[in-house]
C-alpha cells in the first residue's frame, strides 16, 4: 500500500449513503456490484484515474477496473488502500470494510453454494487445492474430505443434503471429491492433515464402512507426500480447538452449520497457523498413529460381524 494520500478528505462525498440503500440488500451479486460502485465513486470524487490509483497502490493497471466492476474479489487491504489513497473519511472506510465482511459471509452461505448440489463446491475445492503450495487441514468431527473413501463420502453427502435441504447429487459429488485427492500425491504441494480421534470414533457410516475408511487412513499414513496425524482423546492440548479449518497458502476456510468463512487477513492466518502447529506438537504420528488406527479398525470390524451398529468404545 502506498504510504501517502492523493486527495483531501474534504473532496470525498458520503458514498455510503449513495451506494448502499437503507434497506439491506440480500442478493450477493448486487452487493458486490454496489461495493465496486462505491469504490469507484471514491476514486472519481478524488479526481483520480484508475491508472493513477493503481500506480500509487503498486497494483497492475487492470486491477482497479476489475475491482470496480466486481470481476475480481476485493480484500480488506484493497478497501483500506482505496480509502486512504483518496483521503476518504474514517466513517466511509469503516462502513465499506463492514460491507465487505458481510459480502464474504453471504458468499460462503451454504444455501447459495449448494443451490445445485455438492459437486460444484467439490470442483471449486479441487481448483484451489491443486493450485496451493501448502495445505494444512484440521478436522474435529469427521474424516477430512481429502482422505475419505467413496463410500464414507457417500454417507457424509447424504446426511449433509438432508440438513441443508439441498439438491441430491451424491454420485457426482463423490466423484468430484475423489478427484480432489490427486493433490495428496503431488510432491509440489505440502499437505498436512490433522484429525481428532473423536472424528474417527463418530460412526457416520455403518461399521464395515468405518473400518474400510480407517484402513484407508492406515495406508495413507505411510505416504511420503503427506504428513498425517491424529489428536488423541487423552492428550492434554495446549489450546482448545473450537472448530476445524483448512489453510491453503494465504487463505483459511472455516465451515459452520450455515456458511463457510474465508479468512485472508495476515494476522488471522497467523493465528490459524499457530493453532495448527500447537496441536501438531501433541498429536500422534507415525507408529503411534498407526497403532491407534489399528485398534479402532479392530473394534469396527468386530461390530461389523455382530448385530449391533455402534461406534467404538473407549
Amino acid at each position: 500500500m502506498a504510504g501517502h494520500r492523493l486527495a483531501s478528505c474534504d473532496s470525498v462525498p458520503d458514498v455510503r449513503a449513495r451506494a448502499f440503500p437503507e434497506e439491506p440488500v440480500t442478493d450477493y451479486e448486487t452487493r458486490r456490484l454496489a461495493l465496486g460502485d462505491a469504490l469507484r465513486e471514491l476514486r472519481t470524487a478524488a479526481g483520480l484515474s484508475g491508472k493513477a490509483l493503481a500506480d500509487a497502490a503498486g497494483w497492475p493497471a487492470s486491477k482497479v477496473s476489475r475491482i470496480e466492476t466486481a470481476k475480481q474479489s476485493v480484500s480488506d487491504a484493497d478497501v483500506i488502500t482505496y480509502c486512504r489513497l483518496v483521503g476518504a473519511p474514517e466513517g466511509a472506510e469503516v462502513d465499506l470494510r463492514q460491507e465487505l465482511r458481510e459480502i464474504r459471509i453471504e458468499a460462503g452461505n451454504w444455501k447459495r453454494q449448494l443451490r445445485s448440489g455438492y459437486r460444484a463446491r467439490q470442483e471449486y475445492g479441487q481448483r484451489i487445492e491443486h493450485g496451493a503450495s501448502r495445505i494444512r487441514l484440521f478436522e474435529t468431527a469427521l474424516v477430512p474430505g481429502l482422505v475419505q473413501t467413496a463410500e464414507y463420502a457417500r454417507h457424509v453427502f447424504h446426511a449433509a443434503a438432508e440438513l441443508h435441504q439441498s439438491p441430491v447429487d451424491t454420485d457426482d459429488a463423490v466423484q468430484a471429491r475423489m478427484a480432489r485427492q490427486g493433490v495428496l500425491y503431488d510432491s509440489g504441494t505440502a499437505v498436512e492433515i490433522l484429525c481428532s480421534e473423536a472424528a474417527l470414533r463418530h460412526p457416520i457410516a455403518p461399521p464395515a464402512v468405518m473400518a474400510a475408511q480407517l484402513d484407508r487412513l492406515l495406508a495413507l499414513a505411510d505416504l511420503s507426500t503427506l504428513r498425517f496425524a491424529i489428536l488423541p482423546l487423552d492428550v492434554r492440548v495446549p489450546v482448545v480447538p473450537l472448530h476445524g479449518f483448512v489453510i491453503l497458502d494465504e487463505l483459511a476456510l472455516v465451515e459452520t452449520v450455515n456458511t463457510e468463512m474465508s479468512i485472508a487477513e495476515p494476522a488471522d492466518l497467523a493465528k490459524f497457523d499457530r493453532l495448527f502447529g500447537s496441536l501438531m506438537e501433541v498429536a500422534a504420528e507415525g507408529a503411534a498413529a498407526r497403532a491407534l488406527l489399528r485398534r479402532l479398525i479392530a473394534t469396527y470390524a468386530e461390530q461389523a460381524e455382530g448385530p449391533e451398529q455402534e461406534g467404538p468404545q473407549q
